[in-house]
């Protein structure tokens, strides 16, 4: 990839209007946290009394942070893990990092069509399929994410999880992160309360994006949206009620 445009927007100091600029080329970084706090007390309670929770907390990080580069240009997106992230002092133990770093998300949005490469249970399978699609109700509410005006959209996925977007149509693409699309300009920030997760930009760079610079993922057993969801619903029945949570959380 070229630079041809060495701008780098920093966007929690500038301001851009639509009549200002369209964008449609560039990488874009999104900071993923979870709040695993809140995930210990979704899955055992928050009863002050349970002391071995109430211990636990004390010993792992609050939010766990990961980050990702949005590749773009007006059809096309690709999603894949970023830099890492800073480490404090109290450590993420392993049974509960966030593996979905290591995914890779190819969408065309001319095509209506996605591929992507996820490793859940520590296989790794290739989807292919059509965009996932999201019945958006855009608001009349706005937030400003990292100096953007953005609007905001709710949409629902997987039949029962509620999804809270903002976006803006200063950036001429109707991608956003992970499978995230289908809005009238790109998806800046996600928020899925049922998941504790938000997604929020933190910068875009605007540099050429050429076709070849989209490599589509190729590794990976071969399916689709529905039949991951089998698998994963499957593996995942004796699970509690952990087991949705989880299959919202791979099939992201």
């Amino acid at each position: 990839m070229k630079y041809i445009l060495p701008i780098v927007f920093v966007l929690a100091s500038i301001q851009i209007s639509a009549q200002q600029i369209f964008i449609t080329n560039g990488k874009i970084e999104f900071e993923k946290q979870t709040n695993l706090h809140k995930d210990l007390d979704d899955s055992w309670g928050s009863d002050d009394d349970n002391i071995w929770i109430q211990s636990y907390k004390k010993s792992l990080p609050k939010i766990q942070t990961i980050y990702f580069d949005l590749y773009f240009n007006e059809n096309k997106t690709l999603y894949k893990g970023g830099k890492e992230a800073t480490q404090g002092l109290l450590k993420v133990p392993e049974w509960m990092e966030d593996r979905s770093k290591e995914n890779i998300i190819y969408n065309d949005l001319k095509e209506n069509k996605t591929v992507s490469q996820k490793n859940i249970f520590d296989n790794n399978y290739l989807i292919t399929d059509s965009l996932r699609k999201i019945d958006w109700k855009i608001t009349s509410d706005a937030r400003t994410i990292a100096g953007i005006e953005c609007r905001k959209a709710i949409g629902k996925v997987m039949d029962s999880v509620y999804v809270i977007a903002f976006y803006t149509d200063i950036v001429q693409c109707s991608g956003g992160p992970e499978s995230f699309t289908g809005l009238p300009g790109m998806i800046l920030g996600v928020a899925i309360p049922r998941l504790n997760t938000t997604w929020f930009a933190t910068k875009i760079q605007l540099i050429e994006i050429k076709d070849s610079d989209f490599i589509i993922p190729k590794n990976g057993k071969k399916s689709n949206f529905a039949d991951l969801q089998t698998i994963v619903t499957k593996s995942t029945k004796g699970w509690g009620k952990n087991a949705a949570k989880n299959v919202w959380q791979m099939m992201l």
